[in-house]
């Protein structure tokens, strides 16, 4: 049986944001350089720094 931290959650809960253009713009020309929509490469960076900060527990990847 899989613990909480191993189950894989599904992504169901959509967040909406206003950012800068030159932000947008930024993340745009990031996430194509990375092959990934601004959406995963949005949730990376949360993802990243969340964990970096202990707000958020790491996933073995």
């Amino acid at each position: 049986m899989l613990t909480m931290s191993e189950k894989r959650e599904l992504r169901s809960t959509p967040l909406g944001l206003r950012v800068t253009p030159s932000l947008k713009s930024a993340l745009e020309s990031a996430a194509n350089d990375d092959r990934r929509s601004v959406a995963s490469m949005a949730e990376m960076i949360l993802t990243d720094w969340l964990e970096a900060k202990g707000y958020l527990e790491k996933n073995p990847k």
